[in-house]
């Protein structure tokens, strides 16, 4: 049965890297026909007694001296006795340390170093353990909330460095095996065996890039950062969260996909400090059982296109609204989030090859991909005087501004960025919250607004928050 939103809501999301160990079963895999096709040589599963004694170490040796050690510290400002504070007392401010432990990988020999952002996040220092117990300092490169990745520096000057290359080549299948290897719960290295128990998995997910590998490999807090490492000894995976009814592996983890992480780290080594995703400029809905009757298909397969953005990529290249979009480069496109993963792992200015079928007739299309466009410019402001939205920030949503802030880049309208800690934050408005119109008027841009709200006296104001209008009367 596939799980729904819905259904596994109830289901706790550990943002570390999470199974408890499988019960024994008396159950034998049965052998092996001489038929029986493989998908290629080193796929084939152990044919008798002595294949399955066979060992990872090999692997283990190759991969684990390149898994780190990630930890994060940061200082926070508390009160104490708070109590004396409501009779108008002293209340002594109290300097505490919180801490956070994660794991991550050496991927290049000059000290670059990927590991999970939720690992990182709000560290004021960080510090790198190796395997063999060296110590180092670490800065961040790069930290993008948006795919959960950030990719750390040591300065090791002179000394020589273990490395685990990410894989690149797209070859990942279900039912391969493979290791997790990590720090869980802070007892030490840890190396845990599993397969590849599903692809593309996309209605999961703690972070909007929503396209992972998911694997029974045993993965628990503690385990963010580190890889998913196959039987060549490559990265093919960092392992980020689980899924689980008690917050330790259930045997449901997930690990962003190497070409994700590549594209981040190639990034990050670029100079840049935020990653620049290129965007197709399409809309698209999953096809379904009932839709794929109607186009007389013989499966559910691709994406319709509900719209297409003017003068994007795929405007350029001749996709069209009601185009059934098969494949990105080959590979199968199921719904939006797979779209936009595919399209993520490319630079800017890179080609995408798009198979399409139109009028029941399939053609080949070329895209070149760009950044999501800037227009309108932003115009972002903090808005005075005496008004509901007193202290916000504001900026005109346009497809780039959208993608920075993880939304749909087919809206429009004004984007508060924050409420501020003016009246607007003192009545409700949040940062994230679309204006839509004020007193009747529609709003399409920051000018608009700045206009709607002076001059008045009272304010009937609509606001999009997610999925819901909100209207207030001020």
């Amino acid at each position: 049965m596939r799980l729904t939103r819905r259904s596994y809501l109830p289901l706790l999301f550990a943002l570390a890297a999470c199974s408890q160990p499988a019960d024994k079963s008396a159950a034998q895999t049965p052998a092996l026909s001489p038929e029986t096709p493989l998908a290629a040589p080193n796929r084939a599963p152990p044919s008798n007694f002595a294949t399955m004694k066979m060992s990872f170490s090999p692997i283990v040796k190759r991969a684990a001296p390149a898994v780190v050690n990630v930890y994060s510290t940061r200082t926070v400002r508390t009160q104490v006795d708070p109590f004396w504070g409501m009779f108008g007392g002293l209340s002594v401010p109290r300097e505490r340390v919180e801490g956070s432990l994660g794991s991550g990988v050496i991927v290049r020999a000059d000290g670059v170093i990927v590991t999970n952002n939720h690992v990182v996040e709000g560290g004021q220092q960080l510090r790198v353990v190796l395997a063999d117990r060296r110590e180092f300092p670490a800065k961040v490169l790069l930290a993008d909330a948006r795919s959960d990745i950030a990719v750390l520096k040591i300065e090791a000057k002179d000394e020589k460095l273990p490395v685990l290359p990410i894989e690149n080549r797209d070859t990942v299948e279900v039912g391969d095996l493979v290791l997790a290897i990590g720090d869980p719960f802070g007892v030490g290295q840890t190396v845990t065996n599993g397969i590849i128990s599903g692809l593309a998995r996309t209605d999961v997910g703690a972070s909007d890039s929503g396209f992972y590998l998911q694997t029974d490999a045993a993965i628990n807090p503690g385990n963010s950062g580190g890889p998913l490492v196959d039987m060549d000894g490559n990265l093919i995976g960092l392992n980020t969260f689980i899924l689980s009814r008690s917050g330790s592996s259930s045997g449901v983890g997930f690990a962003i996909p190497a070409a994700l992480v590549r594209r981040v780290v190639e990034s990050a080594v670029g100079g840049v400090h935020t990653v620049q995703r290129p965007w197709l400029g399409v809309r698209a809905t999953a096809v379904n059982a009932e839709s794929a009757r109607s186009l007389g298909l013989a499966k559910p397969e691709g994406v319709l296109i509900a719209e297409v953005y003017p003068a994007s990529a795929a405007a350029h290249a001749g996709v069209q609204v009601g185009d059934l979009l098969l494949s990105v480069d080959g590979q199968a496109v199921a719904d939006q989030a797979a779209l936009n993963y595919l399209v993520s792992t490319h630079r800017p200015g890179e080609t995408v090859t798009l198979q399409v079928r139109r009028g029941g007739a399939a053609r080949s299309l070329s895209a070149v991909v760009s950044t999501p466009p800037a227009v309108p410019a932003r115009d972002e402001r903090t808005i005075s005087g005496r008004n509901p939205f007193q202290g916000a920030t504001v900026v005109n949503l346009s497809p780039a501004v959208a993608d920075q802030y993880g939304l749909d880049p087919f809206l429009t309208g004004v984007l508060l960025t924050s409420a501020g800690e003016g009246f607007a934050g003192r009545a409700g408005f949040q940062g994230g919250d679309i204006v839509r119109s004020i007193n009747g008027k529609r709003i399409d841009t920051v000018a608009d607004l700045a206009s709607a709200v002076n001059g008045v006296q009272s304010w009937r104001i609509v606001v999009q928050r997610g999925d819901q209008q909100i209207s207030v009367q001020f």
